[in-house]
């Protein structure tokens, strides 16, 4: 299966929200009393905002065979402020999602891959993935991830 990853653009908005609700309801499966189902309208307007105004959260979307099949967003930090007297060690969030029927087909690691890439672009040395300790697949995930590149997330 050939993965292509680009920059989420105006007309990914559909795409965006379906495989976002799709992570909703597998989150809800895993510990509903943490994760909820978000309002459709409200991640709409997220990221039709997100890709038109700009913002510090870099959203990236996978495709195989012409469908979004995945994405990766990276939120990137506030720039630190100017009165620290350390060096910043610059880190981001990364929130990935992969639809049920594809995992284990390089998605997830081709979006992984670019999200490093995107957050190094920016100066960012350092991602996060918050993950559910009983998402044993996530954990399991990003686990090989970051050995399989020598470092962590």
């Amino acid at each position: 299966m050939s993965i292509v990853i680009g920059a989420a653009e105006r007309d990914d908005v559909p795409a965006l929200v379906r495989l976002r609700l799709a992570n909703a309801a597998r989150h809800l499966d895993l510990d509903p009393g943490v994760h909820r189902m978000p309002d459709v309208e409200a991640v709409r307007g997220y990221f039709e905002g997100v890709l038109a105004h700009g913002s510090t959260v870099v959203i990236l979307v996978a495709e195989a065979a012409g469908e979004a099949v995945g994405m990766v967003e990276v939120v990137l930090p506030a720039e630190p402020p100017d009165h620290q007297i350390l060096v910043p060690r610059r880190a981001a969030e990364i929130h990935t999602v992969g639809l049920d029927g594809h995992r284990g087909q390089g998605v997830g690691s081709a979006l992984v891959a670019a999200a490093e890439r995107a957050a190094a672009d920016r100066g960012v040395t350092v991602l996060h993935a918050g993950i559910l300790a009983r998402n044993q697949g996530a954990v399991r995930f990003y686990s090989s991830s970051a050995s399989g590149r020598g470092g962590h997330r």
